[in-house]
């Protein structure tokens, strides 16, 4: 699982979220900044254009403005036009040598585009590193990585704190699409995950496609950082008491509640659209996880404007009908649903 530091540059797979511009704009921005730049100098050569000589000739035309302009801009200079007086040439020193140098680095744009683009993307990077924290790794952008960051999303989580690891470089290019940060690589490995800087996320979800991956995942981040909670997914309700002794706090096991919700469909269909809602974050009912205010202590949960589904006490969970609950406390950690509120997000509470 763990890889070689020094086989790659310390910024190799990262991706930074931000607008590129297609190759068509950047040449069609160029044309247009070259031709502005063009008409002003014919502009100002046709001003002043009795200052300039055509051999023999003192003052020139329209055509021969464009010209000179031309030729001048482009560094060829063939010398048949030439400015003979002192302000025409003060002209050209200060004004038409700079605009030459302007036009030809928009003639080059597209190399010294290729040149800087490294240089602005490491600073990118550096920038980005330098910030992050708090945090979520999200191990695997397929459905279910995808799903999960919706769900971050309308739980109140912005998408600059969301990091994306996955090994195909067209799931990365996805994920910056829609504004999120990626890395390219292999979540089991030690060296991608330090470049998501997991040792200073906040959690990390484990959506891969096959248990052995998140079983290996799991490992390598608990062996990172002992203190992050870890939610995982299993296809195989046989592997989750795997994944929960690799260090996973939080096992979902995908087809067993799939399945389950298959059978109730048939004889409570209401029961699967009501589990539906309170899954779909952002909409309807939504189930959120918060501390009890100081109002709500000596109160029981049914006296509570939210419906309580369960009281966390000392690390034990307790159903809402419980007895040993008795009375809230000060530091009860709460599952509730909630309506959410319209056009607005649920906020995490804890």
């Amino acid at each position: 699982m763990d890889g070689d530091p020094g086989d790659m540059s310390e910024h190799s797979g990262v991706r930074i979220a931000h607008e590129e511009l297609s190759p068509f704009r950047q040449v069609w921005r160029r044309v247009v900044i070259a031709a502005l730049v063009l008409a002003f100098t014919v502009f100002i050569v046709w001003l002043d254009r009795d200052s300039y000589r055509d051999g023999d000739q003192v003052g020139i035309g329209l055509v021969d403005a464009i010209y000179y302009s031309t030729v001048t801009l482009s560094t060829t200079g063939y010398g048949d036009i030439t400015p003979v007086t002192e302000g025409a040439r003060i002209v050209n020193i200060l004004v038409i040598t700079p605009l030459r140098i302007l036009f030809l680095i928009v003639l080059i744009g597209t190399t010294l585009e290729a040149l800087t683009a490294r240089t602005r993307e490491e600073f990118r990077i550096r920038r980005w590193r330098s910030r992050v924290r708090q945090h979520v790794i999200v191990c695997g952008y397929g459905t279910k990585g995808r799903s999960a960051i919706r769900s971050l999303q309308s739980s109140g989580t912005p998408l600059e704190q969301i990091v994306v690891v996955d090994p195909e470089p067209r799931a990365i290019d996805e994920a910056n699409s829609v504004g999120l940060h990626g890395i390219i690589g292999d979540a089991s490995r030690t060296d991608v995950l330090r470049r998501a800087h997991v040792e200073r996320a906040r959690a990390v979800i484990v959506a891969a496609n096959r248990d052995d991956a998140s079983v290996l995942i799991t490992l390598t981040v608990r062996q990172l950082n002992p203190s992050v909670p870890i939610t995982t997914s299993v296809r195989e309700e046989e592997n989750a008491q795997l994944l929960r002794q690799s260090g996973a706090d939080t096992v979902i096991t995908t087809s067993a509640t799939a399945g389950r919700l298959l059978g109730l469909s048939t004889d409570a269909p209401r029961v699967v659209a009501t589990v539906e809602d309170l899954v779909t974050g952002g909409q309807g009912l939504d189930l959120h996880q918060r501390r009890v205010t100081a109002g709500e202590v000596g109160l029981g949960p049914r006296q509570l404007r939210d419906v309580v589904l369960s009281v966390t006490r000392g690390g034990r969970t307790l159903r809402f009908d419980d007895p040993l609950i008795g009375t809230l406390e000060t530091e009860d950690v709460l599952v509730v649903v909630r309506s959410h509120p319209p056009g607005g997000h649920v906020a995490a509470a804890y």
